[in-house]
């Protein structure tokens, strides 16, 4: 306080922040923390969607090396498939047949290609990575499709469901991979074109 002439004056100015102030700044760190959990939810969407397509290329060549190894019924895995296939009666893994088999299995052609096909809708449905009694390993609704020709050319097509809806990923591409699994936008698709000899 100051006195001049007999008169009392008070200094107004004081030291810190308004409430306005403190409003303002929370409004824009509310704001920011907010972009911030919708860049982690991008981030982990976006995550998932690459993780998928890495699975689909993984069995598109899981099922090309199957077929390799059993060369005369490269025409018998031609077909659709979803996970219905049943279980066979012999297991013929690769893995038994090491060091002249494993307890006396012996597996013909037929029922090796039985087994890769039943094993390999397993994995993509995610049989081996279970919860309880669900599968949650492997693609979100995969459907595989697989075109053999005369020649040994073999056409492999994965194709399953994204988190969102975008485009369906087999609308721009030719008619057999339009027709593998069902048409909508969250249809994902992955292909692999090769020569089996």
């Amino acid at each position: 306080m100051a006195n001049e002439g007999g008169l009392t004056l008070m200094n107004n100015k004081t030291k810190g922040f308004s409430l306005i102030e403190v409003l303002v700044s929370l409004v824009i760190l509310v704001i920011g923390l907010i972009g911030i959990f919708n860049l982690h939810l991008v981030a982990k969407r976006g995550s998932f969607e690459s993780f998928q397509q890495t699975l689909a290329s993984y069995y598109a060549i899981d099922i090309i090396n199957r077929m390799k190894l059993n060369r005369s019924q490269l025409a018998s895995y031609a077909g659709t498939y979803a996970g219905t296939l049943p279980e066979p009666s012999k297991s013929c893994d690769v893995a038994l047949m090491v060091g002249g088999g494993s307890g006396g299995i012996i597996c013909s052609n037929v029922e090796t290609r039985a087994w890769d096909l039943y094993g390999w809708e397993q994995s993509m449905n995610g049989a081996g990575e279970t919860k309880g009694t669900r599968s949650i390993g492997g693609l979100d609704t995969p459907t595989a499709c697989i075109q053999v020709s005369g020649s040994g050319d073999v056409l492999v097509v994965m194709t399953w469901r994204g988190i969102r809806a975008v485009s369906d990923g087999a609308s721009n591409a030719d008619a057999f991979v339009k027709s593998c699994g069902t048409a909508n936008k969250r249809r994902r698709a992955y292909s692999i074109n090769t020569v089996i000899i």
